[in-house]
């Protein structure tokens, strides 16, 4: 056995804290070690260079890298390793940056630690064991999660390269929550002009079958060979006959809040989502159809001269494999009844940001008109309060919803323009308009009439006078002191929440999520598209808060990678898998139970004993399936299973070197 320990300066990174000659100077006293060298830069080429170069003159069998974390470059040296004809996990990667100098003051004790890290690193690559990855065939057809622009643009991307695609939406029209929205900053394109020939799109493209009505129910298999159960819900309308005429709509006799608009507008039981919805054909809401809860009615079969109406309709359950996943499952925003301070809830004149916006639009719940919710009347004054349930480490979300200083300003804007007698005040924190033209938004914003206060706003009350209105206690940061201002409209611009069904979602597809319950990404740098779950991607605000523009890139982005993964035909499997020793292994099956991937079965090995041949159970590995997450080596009792790169005996010498 001979090893070779490269110590990377990281720049100053590493270098201005660790002492990283010394570091190499005490990895040439441990056995097996025949060179050991410190580098500026070992993942530059140069660096690479001198490894390859190191690998040939002490005829190197394994590599030692002291740098940063092996999520940023453990792909570079495992290919650099594969080049040189040797097995790419005969190179272990010990994390003196994030781990030691990024954490660290005290350049001797962070020395002394990074000599430690490199030494456990040695000790595991001594027992490390040649790892193989297997070639998996592919099925080239794609699922998107979620019909909103992210999806859908996903969607679109798969579909133009010549692959089928399958687009799941859970309401009965795609659109998502652009669909809501009147304009879009910076350049007040109106949202439905956008919006709306994407949605046609998908909906007549021959490589894209919509799915609405519809939710992902169970997700098994591997990376290119997923099987997906979607529930399919009962529309009640036979779509294929129905026309979309709209005679039914207008029969119903039960009205309840639209959705859509946020509850300022009722809608019928049976129902088309919103006037551009595609498939523009009305579903029944059961829980709220007379026909379902009573058994009378039946109105809208009556009048429904094509025969569509079938209440006998039931869920119909589609099993379907996929190559690839791309999870675009939107967001939600925050209903922020628990702020007792603003009032929300208690007073009909504190809406939200997206009340206003529906408001706002021309095919809204008033007709593109601004009115009070309490009296219907037009606001003289109104006051928009930012950051509500975002920045907010107590009682809300502790990140910035990154979208709202630029939607308020948006509504000035729109305010300015069409209602110019209405004042506005905007209380913010500060303002963040990091985009393109952004800024420039802002500035316009504050040019036509908005007056920002920074300051935060401690207490919205009513004021209990004839016209009902409102006094917005806060602080004016320019004056350095507190204000009062009397309105007759107040805006809450809420945080942006990962939907309530993320977790299950992420649990059905392996993938794990950050503290705020966004989706995690497999690198926020080097791999923002993808999880850590290969073949799933990820695309739009499932993700973390972004714009339009950003959620169509990364959408993009995410097809991109489904489409090279269809490209290539194979993909290979994770090496890292779970390792049965059936000498060791009782056939107990404990191991079955807590495998998340379902890769793990029984089966009979053929053994000779005291002169006869018998049978005898053991655990079986499906390494297609087994994605090495080491919860059945944990639980195994009689130390029969291990994982390839992460062994008890590779463990154990860790801990011993230190």
């Amino acid at each position: 056995m001979r090893i070779g320990v490269f110590i990377c300066w990281c720049g100053s990174n590493i270098k201005n804290t660790v002492d990283v000659e010394r570091v190499a100077e005490e990895m040439k006293k441990i056995p097996y070690v025949v060179c050991s060298h410190d580098i500026q830069y070992l993942c530059s080429e140069v660096g690479q260079s001198e490894i390859k170069g190191a690998i040939d003159k002490y005829n190197l069998d394994r590599v030692v890298i002291g740098s940063c974390s092996p999520r940023m470059h453990e792909s570079t040296f495992q290919q650099l390793m594969i080049n040189k004809g040797l097995n790419p996990y005969y190179v272990e990667i010990a994390n003196i940056r994030e781990q030691c100098s990024w954490v660290h003051t005290d350049k001797e004790k962070a020395t002394i630690k990074a000599i430690d890290l490199v030494k456990k690193a040695i000790a595991k690559t001594q027992y490390a064991i040649p790892l193989h990855s297997d070639e998996l065939g592919i099925t080239k057809r794609a699922l998107v999660i979620g019909g909103g622009i992210a999806g859908i643009q996903a969607a679109l991307d798969i579909a133009d390269a010549g692959y089928p695609v399958d687009l799941v939406e859970k309401e009965s029209s795609i659109g998502g929550k652009m669909a809501q929205f009147d304009k879009t900053f910076p350049t007040l394109d109106c949202s439905a002009c956008i919006l709306t020939p994407k949605m046609v799109e998908a909906a007549s493209h021959k490589n894209i079958t919509l799915h609405t009505y519809s939710e992902v129910e169970e997700v098994s298999g591997y990376v290119g060979n997923f099987n997906v159960t979607i529930r399919k819900k009962a529309t009640s309308v036979n779509m294929d006959i129905c026309n979309g005429c709209g005679d039914c709509t207008s029969k119903c006799p039960k009205k309840v809040d639209n959705e859509f608009d946020q509850g300022q507008s009722k809608r019928k039981a049976i129902h088309t989502l919103f006037p551009q919805a595609v498939p523009n054909k009305p579903v029944i809401d059961r829980d709220n159809c007379i026909y379902f809860q009573t058994g009378k009615c039946g109105l809208c079969k009556t009048v429904c001269t094509k025969g569509a109406i079938d209440y006998e309709m039931e869920d119909e359950i589609i099993e379907r494999e996929y190559g690839a996943i791309i999870v675009a499952t939107g967001f939600d925003l925050n209903r922020p009844y628990h702020l007792g301070e603003y009032n929300y809830g208690n007073h009909p004149d504190v809406i939200t940001s997206l009340d206003i916006e529906r408001m706002l639009n021309a095919s809204g719940p008033t007709g593109g008109k601004i009115l009070r919710p309490s009296n219907g009347k037009e606001p003289k004054r109104i006051v928009f309060i930012q950051c509500v349930g975002s920045r907010d480490r107590h009682d809300g979300n502790p990140y910035c919803s990154k979208v709202c200083c630029l939607y308020t300003a948006k509504h000035s804007l729109l305010l300015s323009e069409k209602f110019p007698n209405i004042e506005k005040y905007i209380f913010y924190i500060d303002v963040r308009a990091a985009g393109k033209n952004y800024e420039e938004f802002y500035e316009r914003a504050r040019r036509q009439g908005a007056n920002y206060l920074r300051g935060q706003v401690s207490k919205v009350e009513g004021l209990g006078d004839e016209e009902n209105r409102l006094l917005v206690r806060g602080f004016d940061g320019s004056l350095g002191e507190q204000v009062e201002i009397e309105a007759d409209l107040v805006v809450l611009a809420t945080s942006i929440e990962p939907k309530k069904d993320a977790k299950k979602i992420g649990s059905m597809l392996g993938i794990s999520s950050d503290v705020n319950g966004f989706f995690t990404e497999a690198h926020a740098k080097l791999r923002p598209f993808e999880t850590q779950a290969q073949g799933v991607f990820l695309a739009g605000v499932c993700q973390g808060p972004k714009d339009i523009p950003e959620s169509v890139t990364q959408a993009s982005g995410a097809a991109a990678k489904a489409i090279i993964m269809f490209n290539k035909g194979k993909v290979k499997s994770v090496p890292t898998t779970a390792i049965v020793n059936k000498e060791l292994c009782s056939g107990c099956m404990q191991c079955k139970p807590v495998c998340p991937y379902e890769a793990i079965s029984q089966e009979y090995v053929t053994e000779r004993v005291g002169g006869k041949t018998i049978k005898r159970p053991v655990a079986s590995i499906n390494r297609a399936l087994c994605q090495g997450c080491g919860a059945c080596a944990g639980l195994c009792r009689s130390g029969a299973m291990d994982i390839g790169g992460f062994t008890s005996r590779q463990l154990l010498a860790e801990v011993d070197s230190i």
